[in-house]
């Protein structure tokens, strides 16, 4: 299997699953705003702006669609998706409440979904959002991988500890969850290889 940068690229931006294009097979990348998505994004493409990186959080207000243009079957064969971070209180309720319609219509309904990237801030721990989240899944019987990100951010004495303790506040084992550094280039080749197997034919 094909190693390296993902061969992404931005097709377009969407505000309901029905302007998505169609694909084979797709990931979503989910998480709390500022959890890291667009960062991890980029690093897994090796490309500084393929996904915008703002340091207001909530700046993501639409399903972001990238196509992975290696896959075999040519351009737009395998997605990913990158969806809304939840949990921006700054924003209207009015404008929270239609991104959470939007992400939970779009994570339900959309068949060629074969799993859903829910990134975990490393540093701070899950919030009681990401618990929310994980649970609205099983629920749903949804397929999911946690990822935990900022890596970098958590002091190296602590870190098994830390790594410990999130997965138990999600229900997981240390083992279930992939600890990530998209500033520190950590895991993110694994990450990389996880994808391409997703997606492949």
């Amino acid at each position: 299997m094909r190693k390296g940068p993902l061969q992404l690229t931005f097709v377009t931006s969407a505000d309901d699953i029905a302007r998505l294009p169609a694909t084979r097979a797709e990931v979503a990348v989910v998480g709390r705003s500022n959890v890291g998505k667009s960062s991890l994004l980029n690093a897994l493409a090796n490309q500084t702006r393929l996904a915008h990186v703002s340091k207001t959080p909530g700046r993501t207000r639409l399903l972001n669609c990238f196509t992975l243009d290696e896959a075999t079957g040519g351009v737009g064969d395998a997605t990913v998706v990158d969806c809304p971070g939840y949990g921006y209180a700054k924003a209207p309720q009015k404008m929270r409440a239609g991104w959470q319609h939007m992400i939970e219509g779009y994570l339900l309904g959309r068949d060629e979904l074969v799993t859903i990237l829910v990134l975990v801030d490393g540093e701070i721990g899950p919030t009681p959002l990401d618990v929310q989240m994980l649970e609205w899944l099983d629920h749903h019987d949804r397929p999911y991988t946690v990822v935990a990100t900022k890596h970098d951010k958590v002091k190296s004495s602590v870190r098994e500890r830390r790594k410990r303790d999130l997965a138990a506040g999600l229900g997981l084992e240390a083992g279930d969850v992939l600890w990530v550094s998209a500033a520190k280039n950590v895991n993110v080749d694994q990450l990389q290889t996880r994808v391409r197997r997703w997606l492949a034919p």
